[in-house]
C-alpha cells in the first residue's frame, strides 16, 4: 500500500519539526512537506498533493479558519486541526469542524516535545482516519415531519447516539430539526475535556431542544440531550420511577473515554425496548458491541449508512454484528428515530 502523505502548517518550528519525527517514525505515513503559514501552503499543496493537512488554528499572514474555509471551498482536502486546550482554541476548533476539517487533535500544555511524543499515537490515529474520510459531506438541512407527540413525552423513553470522526457536525445534522417534546437524548462523542461543554452550548444555540454537558447525578428530562462530558464515561441508570446520569473515571474503553460502548450497555439494562440506539460515523468499533446488546434488549437500533458517513467505521462494525435493526441515511436519522418512539414498536429478540 502506498503511504499517507502528510504536510504539517504550523507557525512553529519546534512543533514542525516534532511533528516530522513523529509521521515519520510510523512506516504508514511521511512528511512530504511543512510549511510555517499558508501562503506557503498553498505552494506547498499545489507541489506535493498531499492526502492529509495538518493544520494550526492561530497563525501569521493568514488566520487558519480563513484559509480552512477557501481551502474546503477550491480544494477540497482531509485537515486535522491542531488546537490549544483553551475556551477560544475550542471555539474555533469547532469552526473548523463546521467548515469541513475532519478532526482535531490538541496541543500538549507543558513540556511540547514530552507532549507530542505522548499524544504521537492519538496523532497518528486522527491522520489516518482523515486519509479515510469521504468528502464532502453532503449537508442538507432537513426537518421533521409531523408525528404524534403524546406518546414521546414520557420520561421512560431514551435515544443514545454514539459517534466519533466527523460525528460534531452529524450530531447537528440529527439534533437540530428535533422537536423540543421528543424523548431525552444521551450521547457519547469522543472528544477532549474542554471542548464538550463549548460543543453543547454550541448546538443549543441552534437547536430546539435543550442541549448541555452531562453532569454526575442529574435527572435525566424530555426534550433535552446530554453529552458525556469529554474526561468520563457516561452512563443512564435507575433513581425510582426516572433516570438520571452517572458519570465514571473509571479506565478507557476502547481506548476511548467517554465510550460509547460504556453508554449503550447501560441503556441496554435500564430502558431496553424504551430505547433507541443510534450509532453515528467514526472511526474504530466502540459502539459496536453495546448496540449490539441494545438489540438484544429490545431496542431499536440504527447505523449510518456508508454513503452519508464521513468514516464508515463504528458503523461498519455494528453492522458486521449484525447490531443494526436498519442501516440508515444521515438525513433520515431523526425521522426514523421519532417515529420509532412514536410508534412504540420495539424489535423482539
Amino acid at each position: 500500500m502506498s503511504k499517507i502523505t502528510v504536510l504539517c502548517v504550523d507557525d512553529s518550528a519546534l512543533i514542525r519539526q516534532l511533528m516530522t519525527e513523529v509521521v515519520n517514525s510510523q512506516k504508514d505515513m511521511v512528511m512530504v512537506a511543512t510549511a510555517p503559514d499558508p501562503l506557503v501552503a498553498r505552494e506547498l499543496i499545489k507541489q506535493h498533493n498531499p492526502t492529509v493537512l495538518t493544520l494550526d488554528v492561530e497563525m501569521p499572514k493568514m488566520d487558519g479558519l480563513d484559509f480552512l474555509e477557501k481551502l474546503m471551498r477550491l480544494r477540497p482536502m482531509p485537515v486535522v486541526m491542531v488546537s490549544s486546550l483553551t475556551e477560544r482554541g475550542s471555539e474555533v476548533t469547532l469552526r473548523a469542524l463546521e467548515l469541513g476539517a475532519v478532526d482535531f487533535v490538541t496541543k500538549p500544555q507543558v513540556g511540547i516535545r514530552d507532549g507530542i511524543t505522548q499524544y504521537s499515537e492519538k496523532i497518528c490515529d486522527k491522520i489516518r482516519s482523515a486519509a479515510q474520510a469521504r468528502l464532502p459531506l453532503a449537508r442538507v438541512r432537513t426537518s421533521i415531519k409531523p408525528v404524534s407527540l403524546n406518546t414521546l413525552i414520557g420520561s421512560e423513553k431514551i435515544i443514545a447516539i454514539g459517534a466519533s470522526t466527523g460525528g460534531t457536525e452529524a450530531l447537528r445534522h440529527v439534533l437540530e430539526p428535533l422537536p423540543p417534546a421528543c424523548p431525552a437524548l444521551l450521547i457519547t462523542q469522543h472528544m477532549p475535556a474542554g471542548f464538550t461543554h463549548s460543543f453543547a452550548e454550541r448546538l443549543n444555540r441552534i437547536c430546539q431542544i435543550t442541549v448541555k454537558e452531562a453532569e454526575q447525578g442529574e435527572r435525566v428530562l424530555p426534550g433535552h440531550a446530554y453529552i458525556a462530558p469529554g474526561d468520563k464515561h457516561m452512563q443512564l441508570e435507575r433513581s425510582g420511577a426516572n433516570y438520571q446520569i452517572r458519570l465514571l473515571n473509571t479506565p478507557p474503553v476502547n481506548r476511548h473515554r467517554p465510550a460509547v460502548d460504556v453508554l449503550f450497555q447501560s441503556v441496554a439494562a435500564c430502558a431496553g425496548r424504551n430505547a433507541v440506539g443510534v450509532l453515528l460515523t467514526g472511526m474504530g468499533n466502540d459502539g459496536a458491541a453495546g448496540l449490539l446488546e441494545m438489540k438484544k434488549a429490545g431496542s431499536w437500533t440504527i447505523a449510518q449508512n456508508e454513503a452519508s458517513c464521513v468514516v464508515y467505521g463504528m458503523p461498519r462494525e455494528a453492522v458486521l454484528l449484525d447490531a443494526a435493526s436498519e442501516v440508515t441515511h444521515l438525513n433520515e436519522i431523526s425521522q426514523h428515530m421519532i417515529n420509532r418512539l412514536a410508534s412504540g414498536q420495539a424489535i423482539r429478540i
